[in-house]
């Protein structure tokens, strides 16, 4: 029987060999399975147009996408038209219908085939392979995510979170505010800014007013099937969430959740809201990270941990 690649037991635990870092086909076999894998599309109240280009996306996918809500319905649709290969959308639109600007062949906004100049007399015309290509999509709390093809049901890998959080999510609406929006890219293996995130040692030194605003009596690390949960306490007196009786973390003064879902996700709760970091492999030794902030209580940003 062969030996684990990491020991279980912390304590005699190891950091994965250097080669994960730094093995291009290493990287290039994980990178193939990112389709399988669940990504943020965005919360669904900062969409104002029935179409819009998900341009954040193809880093991970390598797949134009487009977002589209007609009647109330959204669909994630391939941003390609089936005639040529013509890109179709290049910014956010607010019409009933897709047409690609190459040869004219229109799209209804569930992907269905509408209408193809020139094409009145072809037999067999359409098929169902002239309909853009669907996609998975699902909302948790406003936030919309989507997969090309994944291998984990989307209620199995955010049931951690969504349960642990349901109490939060009764709470005010988010709204996007993009003067928070921040995008990094970094010449670094995208593992190394997860592990990162994933251990507090470097706290006290790299952030210390975060260090500042936690209490010293315990920083709580919880780990499950696809993800890790991290806890940061509140000193006595400062911002906290007000966690209902009843559940698991009633009572504790609670600064912030730090939430990782697998595989490049990160959901940063706070009193005041929710920031999101997108971990977005690039290559090898290139990734791109995407910051955003949903405010639920203005009055308490920059306040606490957050």
């Amino acid at each position: 029987m062969s030996k684990p690649l990491i020991d279980a037991d912390i304590k005699k635990a190891a950091t994965l060999p250097s080669s994960y870092y730094t093995d291009s086909s290493l990287f290039l076999k994980f990178f193939q399975s990112m389709n399988q894998t669940w990504q943020v599309i965005g919360h669904e109240n900062e969409f104002h147009s029935t179409v819009h280009p998900l341009i954040h996306l193809e880093d991970v996918f390598q797949q134009p996408l487009i977002r589209t809500n007609f009647e109330n319905k959204t669909s994630i649709l391939s941003n390609v038209c089936t005639h040529r290969g013509m890109i179709l959308c290049q910014q956010s639109l607010d019409q009933k219908t897709i047409q690609c600007p190459y040869h004219g062949r229109t799209f209804h906004l569930n992907g269905d085939l509408k209408h193809m100049p020139g094409f009145e007399e072809v037999e067999n015309f359409p098929t169902p392979s002239d309909d853009l290509p669907t996609f998975n999509h699902h909302v948790w709390n406003g936030i919309e995510f989507t997969s090309m093809d994944s291998l984990v049901p989307f209620e199995t890998w955010i049931k951690p979170m969504a349960e642990r959080m349901q109490w939060w999510g009764q709470q005010p609406s988010l709204k996007h505010d993009s003067t928070r929006d921040r995008q990094w890219d970094i010449k670094a293996n995208w593992m190394l800014y997860v592990d990162n995130y994933l251990e507090g040692f470097h706290i006290p030194y790299v952030h210390p007013e975060l260090n500042d605003a936690l209490s010293n009596e315990a920083y709580l690390t919880e780990c499950f099937e696809g993800g890790v949960l991290q806890i940061g306490l509140a000193k006595e007196g400062d911002v906290c969430f007000d966690i209902p009786e009843g559940h698991i973390d009633a009572g504790k003064r609670i600064a912030a959740y730090y939430w990782w879902m697998f595989p490049n996700l990160m959901f940063n709760f706070y009193p005041w809201g929710l920031s999101l970091n997108m971990v977005m492999p690039i290559d090898v030794e290139k990734t791109r990270i995407l910051f955003r902030s949903y405010v639920q209580h203005p009055h308490l940003l920059e306040l606490g941990a957050g």
